[in-house]
């Protein structure tokens, strides 16, 4: 049996009837063509979840009856991701795949050899707007109770004062000697990985994130493109520590 899909709402109820209307109630009623009778999943984007069955339908709208609820506690540790701005829709790919293998939150960063620029401005915010959105809709494919932010894009200097403020700080690089798996992580807190362009990260780059505290690694031989890096390590985080504890439950 398939699990229930789920929707997104700006807060739960302890119990009774949840409306989604606008653009959840359509995907709903529309898209996916929900019917009365059917089970579905409601999620506050911050650790809250709720089963519901669904009561009425009606034009872009979904009356949701609450049958039971529970708090979902965030994956310990936080995985943060740094991802270097990548050109056309390679740079939402990476966002889509991280967020569906658990990434918390992620960092634009405007590495010294991307393509891509964001300059602030109207296309900017369109293109940190279609991250958001990806972001969003991944976290429901995934049935993810924590939608992770998508926060407005750094450049180096800000990504190095991150740095100082996680337990942890690993940096993907072909030419890292450590593996991923040798590193000693942190049983909670934040890890941030740091992800760069498709043109690598610079020699200065580089040695500044590990003034600042960050560790080289590489996840095995191969070297693997942008957009597909941070989905792999998340993995193999998972596997490492215990963010894949069944459900999180709080």
């Amino acid at each position: 049996m398939s699990t229930a899909p789920l929707f997104l709402v700006d807060a739960l109820p302890a119990d009774g009837v949840v409306v989604l209307d606008g653009a959840e109630g359509r995907h709903a009623s529309t898209v996916r063509r929900i019917r009365v009778g059917e089970v579905v999943q409601l999620a506050d984007g911050v650790g809250g979840l709720a089963h519901g069955v669904v009561d009425g339908v009606g034009r872009d709208r979904v009356d949701v009856r609450i049958t039971a609820r529970r708090v979902s506690a965030a994956p310990a540790p936080r995985v943060l991701l740094a991802q270097a701005l990548v050109k056309g829709d390679r740079g939402e790919l990476a966002v889509e795949l991280s967020t569906e293998a658990g990434v918390d939150g992620v960092l634009p960063w405007r590495a010294a050899r991307c393509v891509a620029r964001w300059e602030d401005g109207p296309r900017g915010d369109k293109a940190l707007a279609r991250w958001r959105s990806t972001a969003r809709e991944a976290a429901k494919q995934a049935r993810r109770p924590w939608l992770p932010v998508v926060e407005d894009p750094v450049g180096t200097p800000a990504l190095l004062r991150r740095v100082a403020d996680v337990a942890c700080t690993l940096v993907l690089h072909e030419a890292a000697t450590a593996t991923l798996a040798s590193v000693p992580l942190p049983p909670d807190g934040d890890v941030l990985l740091v992800v760069g362009p498709e043109g690598g990260i610079t020699d200065d780059e580089l040695g500044a994130l590990v003034a600042a505290g960050a560790r080289p690694v590489r996840l095995g031989p191969e070297v693997l493109r942008a957009s597909t890096a941070a989905a792999v390590a998340l993995g193999a985080l998972g596997v490492l520590t215990g963010r894949w504890t069944p459900l999180h439950p709080g």
